[in-house]
């Protein structure tokens, strides 16, 4: 019963997307990952690699390699460009760190930081998205599908959270960026 009140739940409308949610796309592949290597970022001002603290780089492209680098998988080097950017009390920083922490089997640590994220920026969909994803993978369905439901209710049908958050309710199938 609960499976089918669950898929019933999933499939029913909700508010229209909404402007400002997540980025849908896939992180672009940059020289951060194709020539650097490990602790280091492109600088394109200066056309080489460097330390993430020693770069030109503004905290939103600092975020861009923060992605770029938790998306292949290398969880130091993105610790190390999240450590670089200037609010550490930022919840894009936060998000991260948590993303960090559960794909590197810390689901408790995640979840701390996505709380954190969450209450630095309530309508932070990719946190809400994240965490509920931890959630399924410790069985906590019920806690996962509030967290969609709360996604939905802040103007994120539609978007990628909304979108990874519900494959993985239904599926058990986390992903990775």
């Amino acid at each position: 019963m609960r499976t089918t009140f669950l898929a019933a739940a999933l499939a029913l409308p909700a508010a229209a997307f909404a402007a400002g949610s997540d980025n849908d796309s896939t992180p672009t592949t940059t020289e951060t990952t194709t020539q650097c290597s490990e602790g280091m970022v492109w600088d394109a001002n200066l056309g080489q690699c460097v330390a993430p603290k020693e770069s030109s780089l503004t905290d939103d492209a600092l975020y861009e390699a923060v992605r770029e680098l938790a998306y292949a998988g290398r969880y130091a080097d993105t610790l190390n460009v999240l450590a670089a950017m200037s609010d550490q009390s930022d919840d894009r920083v936060l998000t991260y760190r948590g993303f960090v922490a559960r794909n590197m089997g810390d689901l408790e640590g995640g979840e701390a930081f996505y709380r954190a994220a969450i209450e630095a920026n309530p309508d932070n969909l990719l946190a809400r998205s994240y965490m509920g994803q931890g959630y399924v993978v410790e069985g906590r369905v019920d806690e996962a599908y509030a967290q969609l439901v709360e996604i939905r209710a802040r103007g994120g049908e539609g978007s990628w959270p909304a979108r990874a958050l519900e494959t993985a309710i239904r599926s058990g199938v986390t992903t990775n960026y």
